[in-house]
């Protein structure tokens, strides 16, 4: 609790139950039935073809391994800060909308582009996108001028660096997506209070 008597519950129950329920399936479930529920709640163009939206929840909260500790720290900061910057539900919502509106673009542009079964068929889970949306959403919160231009302009550069390479996957394009839609966000946000 700080001093206004606002609490962040919401990023580290989230963050710590993803990484406890990645330690608990690779510790208690033999590999075949850690594979068959990790493919059950991904959100791959297989399962959204076959009207599984539900795996647009599902697939948020799973990764296929423990995350790495500097990487769950930094998620658990930058969660934490929009936490306690906007609230609970404009953190949520951002990293919903994140996380669903990459997903969903990204189906898309596999479904454009006729993908390859196992492409179709991948396991696809885990935090980033939601990530990568509300640390673009939160670049609004720095200073207007060049800092904030400059702030932006290096994360897409860094977001779309791996578009450029030869082993881009579907996952890289979604990562720019997501960002983009973060900071898309900020734009609405900010230019409502006139601070954009």
């Amino acid at each position: 609790m700080d001093d206004d008597g606002r609490v962040i519950a919401l990023s580290p129950a989230y963050v710590g139950g993803v990484q406890l329920g990645a330690y608990a399936t690779g510790r208690l479930l033999r590999a075949p039935a850690r594979d068959r529920l990790l493919h059950a709640c991904s959100t791959n163009a297989d399962h959204l073809d076959s009207g599984r939206w539900d795996t647009l929840l599902t697939s948020a909260l799973m990764v296929e391994e423990p995350m790495e500790l500097p990487y769950a720290l930094l998620l658990l900061a930058v969660l934490g800060y929009a936490e306690y910057a906007h609230g609970a539900w404009w953190t949520a919502g951002v990293f919903a909308l994140g996380h669903a509106g990459a997903t969903l673009l990204v189906y898309g542009g596999l479904r454009a582009a006729r993908a390859q079964d196992g492409t179709r068929s991948a396991v696809d889970v885990g935090v980033s996108y939601g990530f990568n949306a509300v640390l673009g959403a939160l670049t609004g919160a720095l200073p207007a001028g060049p800092v904030r231009g400059l702030a932006r302009g290096a994360l897409l550069a860094i977001g779309a660096r791996p578009l450029l390479g030869r082993g881009r996957t579907f996952t890289d394009a979604g990562h720019f997506a997501a960002l983009a839609l973060g900071m898309g966000v900020s734009l609405v946000d900010y230019r409502s209070t006139g601070n954009r």
